[in-house]
């Protein structure tokens, strides 16, 4: 039985945790952060959890995870 390919694209954006919940980066994180309260700034270095219908896609995208 041949290997299964693994999606690079979306190898680079999300990750699998332990127990199987997708994780990805939160967006609006690069620039235009000066004018941000700390408090904001803080919140977009927290990685954002992925809807259970979107996640079930991205595990078959990612085999061996």
């Amino acid at each position: 039985m041949p290997k299964i390919k693994t999606r690079k694209s979306v190898a680079k954006r999300f990750k699998v945790t332990k127990t199987k919940k997708v994780t990805k980066r939160g967006c609006g994180q690069d620039h235009f952060n000066a004018r941000e309260s700390g408090k904001q700034k803080r919140g977009k270095k927290l990685d954002r959890s992925v809807a259970e219908t979107d996640a079930a896609n991205i595990r078959k995208m990612l085999p061996y995870n």
